[in-house]
């Protein structure tokens, strides 16, 4: 039986690391994937792959040790199906701002009569489809984010939805519905006690309490703060930073 690696390690009581594909190419998700990562996300939301790209990109992740993650655009039911029967083991669902949207996040996750998942698995036939349906809803991973000042004041509601495995927390929109800038807050801001109100709300609930980060230093310091699982920046976002260093580098300025 295809087990999800995520879970099992989170369920250890393991931290879990996660890279981040924001440019839609398979190459770069292969050596995130290679690189030791936990699990690997594909973006939908925010990045440039698409849903003619989504599958190639998963692709790249099978014989590795990475659990493939995806995020969706939208809370939308068809797409978070398709994304699982393409292979993602976990979803994450971006901008829920209540418990009503995150129970039908966690509905489109799982088969009745635990949810509204449409049985048709393709690619995830070869992974978790090998078993039941009822094995493949306790497989697979359902993680809403919050991301928003009102979702912030239902968390502890949000995260006692059913069928929610965890909180993936979006620093960048957080701070923005504060009124701040993103990456620009410091230790005792309303946007850092609004973050761990929400990691406090998933302990409570016993889910995995999940971060998004800019860096390995930033993903280092949400662990030690109590985070679960911290994503280290984006392929995009290392790759900018490095191809600016070396040329730097090159002409003498650094």
């Amino acid at each position: 039986m295809t087990t999800n690696r995520l879970r099992e390690l989170l369920a250890r009581g393991e931290v879990a690391f996660g890279g981040w594909c924001s440019s839609g190419s398979p190459i770069t998700t292969e050596i995130l994937a290679t690189e030791g990562y936990d699990y690997v996300c594909v973006d939908l939301q925010h990045g440039v792959a698409g849903p003619d790209t989504l599958l190639p990109t998963l692709l790249a992740m099978g014989r590795t040790g990475a659990t493939p993650v995806v995020r969706v655009a939208t809370n939308d039911e068809a797409a978070i199906g398709r994304a699982l029967d393409l292979g993602a083991e976990a979803i994450i669902v971006p901008m829920i701002d209540d418990p009503d949207a995150a129970t039908r996040a966690a509905a489109a996750c799982r088969y009745p009569p635990l949810g509204v998942r449409s049985y048709g698995p393709t690619r995830s036939r070869l992974f978790l489809n090998q078993s039941s349906t009822d094995e493949v809803d306790r497989q697979v991973q359902c993680f809403v984010m919050i991301e928003t000042r009102a979702a912030v004041e239902q968390a502890a509601a949000i995260c006692a939805s059913p069928g929610i495995d965890g909180v993936y927390v979006g620093p960048a929109d957080l701070a923005l519905s504060y009124g701040r800038t993103p990456g620009s807050t410091g230790a005792d801001s309303d946007v850092e006690k609004a973050i761990e109100s929400v990691r406090l709300a998933c302990l409570d609930a016993g889910i995995v309490p999940a971060i998004h980060t800019a860096n390995g230093v930033e993903a280092r310091r949400r662990i030690a703060q109590g985070f679960a699982m911290a994503t280290v920046g984006t392929d995009t976002g290392h790759f900018r930073t490095v191809v600016a260093q070396q040329l730097r580098l090159a002409r003498g300025d650094a």
